[in-house]
């Protein structure tokens, strides 16, 4: 009614939402289940997204570039010659498997056998030719003897074991 209040001193407040003797109570407020699936769509996209990201990325990161050599001993022979003979870090490099290639570590290694050498007057280095020890379709166990001879006669041997595996052709991937 005009010029009353809507609550008078002693009666309770008025609820516009309840229900009017006569008609029925108004309808409960819709939920937003658009909302809802919306966002259970994403997080699945997302964690898909995520996952399939995942798994690319432990896929690729262990292939080969290029090929490898065509006999487990051959592979040893080249990384050998790259190492003591080229003294060339990224040649050798470029024969270890994607795995094991560590670029500073087997720069390191080079300019170890490099500041050896340079101890020592005129040093030649040469090896027995690679014996593969055990093989399989897969991995192959090869040694190897090292020896360094200098002008002076000084003679310096060092036996080593190299694991080679077969990826896209034979790749070094530990030496012991």
């Amino acid at each position: 009614m005009p010029g009353y209040p809507a609550t008078s001193p002693g009666f309770p407040p008025v609820d516009p939402a309840a229900a009017v003797p006569g008609f029925p109570p108004p309808a409960a407020p819709k939920k937003k289940r658009g909302v809802l699936i919306a966002a259970i769509a994403l997080a699945v996209v997302l964690v898909l997204c995520v996952g399939g990201g995942v798994t690319a990325f432990l896929t690729l990161r262990n292939v080969e570039t290029g090929e490898g050599a065509d006999e487990p001993a051959a592979a040893v022979d080249q990384f050998l010659t790259a190492v003591y003979k080229e003294r060339d870090a990224t040649k050798a490099a470029e024969l270890v498997c994607a795995s094991a290639r560590d670029e500073d570590k087997i720069a390191a290694k080079v300019a170890e056998v490099e500041k050896y050498a340079s101890a020592y007057q005129n040093p030649r280095f040469r090896w027995s030719t690679p014996k593969v020890d055990n093989q399989n379709a897969e991995r192959a166990t090869v040694t190897a003897k090292v020896t360094m001879t200098t002008s002076d006669e000084k003679v310096a041997d060092q036996e080593l074991r190299f694991t080679v595996v077969q990826k896209t052709g034979w790749w070094v991937c530990e030496v012991g």
